[in-house]
């Protein structure tokens, strides 16, 4: 029932520019999930219920973002 709607989906991820899209998402997205899972200890926790993992993901995140626009804001410009 659902299977033309799959091969739609598909046919338009193999295209040439989702395929690039696709690459760059590595880079992007999936690595800040990555960094919190092996860097910030969100592989395993501790804690129990949903509410005191959502406080812990929620702050880890935060320190993150805050992590990379200390980056952004510091990097050194760029040579005329």
């Amino acid at each position: 029932i659902w299977q033309d709607y799959l091969d739609h989906a598909e046919a338009i991820r193999l295209t040439p520019e989702n395929k690039e899209i696709y690459a760059r998402r590595k880079e992007t997205v999936e690595r800040g999930f990555g960094d919190a899972k092996e860097k910030c200890g969100m592989r395993w926790t501790t804690l129990r219920g949903k509410e005191k993992m959502s406080m812990q993901a929620m702050l880890t995140f935060a320190a993150l973002n805050l992590k990379r626009l200390a980056c952004w804001t510091w990097e050194s410009p760029e040579p005329a």
